[in-house]
């Protein structure tokens, strides 16, 4: 048998869960635009829900940010860590501002409810386990970028 001269590369699992992070995130930012519109950009209205989150068009455009910057770092193994710990803070970030944003619509816009709290505590939990999966060993074809 003949070996192919072109190597192959593998794709970490820490790549695969920033993709499938990324590709959700992109999705969900769709989503909510054909929930909110474009009105209302950073209103607090607990009324415009997806799922049983909170949105308004701000939001989704966080939520596309976020989901682009997963599509665009997945492919490498650094690029996908990075994503992990931009996930870790801003996801961190956004967890600790909806303890203080949630009821009280004067700083709330994001119009951040409950839900979007427990979801931005496990989006920080992906993030670390993005950026700290353990780094397996040089194999063959193994891209570490």
């Amino acid at each position: 048998m003949t070996q192919s001269m072109t190597p192959q590369i593998t794709r970490a699992v820490h790549q695969w869960l920033a993709l499938v992070i990324g590709a959700v995130y992109l999705l969900v930012g769709v989503l909510g635009f054909l929930v909110t519109g474009f009105d209302g950009f950073a209103e607090h209205d607990h009324d415009q829900t997806l799922l049983g989150f909170a949105v308004n068009p701000l939001h989704n455009i966080v939520h596309l940010l976020i989901g682009l910057a997963g599509l665009a770092l997945w492919s490498g193994a650094g690029r996908a860590r990075a994503f992990g710990w931009l996930l870790a803070a801003g996801y961190g970030a956004a967890f600790a501002y909806g303890l203080f944003a949630v009821g009280n619509p004067e700083i709330n816009f994001l119009n951040i409810n409950a839900a979007d709290n427990v979801l931005h505590v496990l989006s920080a939990g992906a993030g670390l386990a993005i950026a700290l999966w353990p780094q397996r060993q040089a194999e063959p074809g193994y891209a570490a970028s």
